[in-house]
């Protein structure tokens, strides 16, 4: 899971990047690209480890990724260039900032919010009507045009001219003909808002309609880089004298998952105990291929085992012995906390 951060100068982002990483230190130098890969916590792989001693343990990872300020060229071409790095993320966290500070205006977060909006849907705006006047000469020139692509295009063009992002609409975002678009407004938006130390409320921005795949939350910038800075004996007394419930890092890939519909299955063995990241509702045949290609082609049957059922037992051989172990086939669809042995031939 790649996640994209955004957000307008003074926003906060490179404290916001510090904290979600675990670096502690602010960004030094925000002309530069940040790329930080981390694994997402999950207390289920620890237990599993400790049930099965594997030579290897393995989490699930995440990847934040902050665009640096391309400071060169006129500010229409920064821009761009930000915009275009971003469009491989999966998920976009746009940091607003709420907090005073000196030498700014007082914060505006619903005017920030809706400014940032409207740059993701004009940016797609206009590789829309590029592409759609391409196919019109395409279909002049005499050349094959794909009707249901063509369709989603001016579809598409309706709603960006209506300033609607396009993950209000899933038939768009999810279509995997317009996939090679990577509209910006399609992503699914954590609007993180960046508020001041003693501040845990999310801002009234009553006149803004959230949007579907798109979640509202509050980070205490500042103040959380300290605690990322601390030891961990430390951090508890911290979690509780300001009420923060858990590290930013924590949250923020929870509320991620979340809005992307992820969940997680496991692999168990002497070897190596592994989380597994897929979408929700998918299938077991298709869960394989996140292993290999070749568990899919050659599946056979899922041996599958529920994790809270493997922790009630107390081990696999009294799991097996209650009736917990079963046999699932290719449309078996993947729950989260999955423990699943793949049968395959090839």
């Amino acid at each position: 899971m790649r996640l994209g951060i955004i957000g307008f100068p003074g926003a906060g982002k490179g404290t916001v990047f510090g904290a979600l990483t675990k670096t502690g230190a602010d960004v030094q130098n925000k002309r530069e690209n940040q790329i930080t890969n981390i694994k997402v916590p999950d207390h289920r792989v620890e237990r599993l480890s400790e049930m099965y001693s594997p030579k290897k343990t393995t989490f699930a990872r995440v990847e934040y990724f902050m665009p640096g300020s391309a400071d060169k060229g006129p500010e229409q071409n920064r821009e761009k260039k930000i915009w275009n790095q971003v469009r491989d993320c999966d998920a976009l966290i746009h940091v607003i900032r709420n907090f005073k500070a000196y030498g700014m205006e007082d914060p505006v977060p619903g005017k920030e919010l809706l400014s940032l909006k409207q740059e993701l849907i004009l940016e797609d705006l206009v590789v829309v009507e590029k592409r759609l006047e391409r196919v019109a000469l395409d279909k002049k020139r005499g050349k094959l045009i794909n009707p249901k692509e063509l369709a989603l295009l001016k579809d598409c063009l309706k709603h960006l001219e209506n300033e609607i992002p396009l993950r209000n609409f899933p038939e768009i975002a999810q279509a995997g003909i317009l996939r090679g678009y990577a509209f910006l407004s399609a992503k699914p938006l954590l609007v993180l808002f960046n508020n001041e130390d003693d501040d845990d409320h999310l801002p009234d921005i009553q006149t803004q309609v959230q949007a579907k795949a798109e979640n509202y939350m509050v980070l205490r910038g500042q103040l959380e880089q300290e605690l990322a800075q601390m030891e961990d004996e430390e951090v508890d007394e911290f979690l509780k004298e300001f009420n923060v419930k858990g590290s930013a890092m924590d949250r923020v890939i929870k509320n991620s998952y979340e809005l992307l519909g992820l969940i997680s299955f496991f692999t168990v063995g002497s070897d190596e105990v592994r989380a597994w990241t897929i979408q929700k509702d998918t299938v077991a045949v298709d869960a394989a291929e996140t292993i290999h290609s070749d568990i899919k082609k050659g599946f056979i049957r899922a041996e599958v085992l529920a994790y809270d059922d493997l922790i009630a037992s107390g081990s696999s051989k009294a799991a097996r012995q209650k009736g917990k172990t079963r046999l699932e086939g290719k449309s078996y669809l993947v729950q989260d906390g999955d423990i699943i042995n793949f049968r395959f031939n090839v």
